[in-house]
């Protein structure tokens, strides 16, 4: 069983975020990271590697630093990984990105699923996945919280806030997943030490056929026209029970819209 899991650096959320000059996310003046929610799509990887053999190779595109990201999968348990990177990828909007991916994951050969994470921190779209399914014209099973191999199909459940479904697609397929579906191992010593021997190939958009012109800010479909910073969180209003508590906090939603 092979797996190719894309993760992505992104700035730390528990720091300060900003933008440049450009409405693009700074990624320059701040610590980063890789992406909370693609860990959960690391362990699945793994988990399934574990019980059915095969390999894990960690993906991800952006500058210098987006290494950081694979190195940490790789510390976790990826085989190996690669990293795409090149000036003209930057302000790349989700729609170049699948491309780079798409084009990436044909270079790694052919993986019987690719794995992604339910969104990424820094852009929340929960896209991407989709997109590179239908650039590889695979199956997409996606925002799933469970996750089965068996019989050359990947199943899955869906859950809403009112009911739930199942997923089932044949391999190869594309599989994006919840932070519901595992708890992320923390890498362990012998797994830092091991990751520094794996492999992490460097690839350029030359490398992928890719032209500068498919992508970057100037080439983007989409663009953030304009930023602003959120306002300050005003003191809440408190509500004494004097045994109409109830009926107070009623009256209250009611006047800020909520019911």
């Amino acid at each position: 069983m092979n797996i190719v899991v894309c993760v992505k650096h992104v700035p730390d959320a528990q720091g300060e975020r900003g933008f440049s000059d450009d409405n693009t996310t700074d990624r320059e003046n701040v610590d980063g990271l890789l992406s909370e929610l693609d860990e959960y799509a690391v362990e699945a990887a793994l988990k399934i590697t574990e019980a059915e053999g095969g390999e894990v190779t960690a993906l991800t595109v952006g500058p210098a630093d987006a290494v950081d990201a694979v190195k940490k999968a790789l510390q976790m348990g990826a085989d190996k990984a690669v990293h795409v990177s090149d000036d003209a990828i930057a302000g790349s909007d989700a729609l170049a990105t699948s491309l780079i991916l798409a084009e990436a994951i044909k270079k790694v050969g052919q993986p019987d699923i690719v794995l992604f994470g339910l969104a990424s921190t820094d852009g929340g779209m929960s896209v991407v996945p989709a997109m590179v399914a239908e650039r590889l014209g695979l199956p997409q099973v996606t925002q799933v919280s469970t996750l089965e191999v068996a019989d050359g199909n990947v199943t899955g459940r869906r859950d809403s806030d009112v009911a739930s479904e199942t997923l089932v697609a044949s391999l190869p397929a594309i599989v994006s997943v919840t932070d519901q579906i595992n708890e992320p191992r923390y890498p362990s010593f012998k797994g830092i030490m091991a990751a520094k021997k794996k492999p992490v190939e460097e690839m350029s958009l030359g490398d992928l056929g890719v032209d500068a012109g498919q992508v970057g800010l100037d080439n983007a479909s989409t663009k953030v026209l304009d930023t602003t910073k959120r306002p300050p969180r005003e003191q809440g209003e408190v509500i004494t029970d004097e045994g109409d508590g109830g009926k107070k906090l009623v009256e209250f939603l009611a006047g800020q819209k909520l019911i």
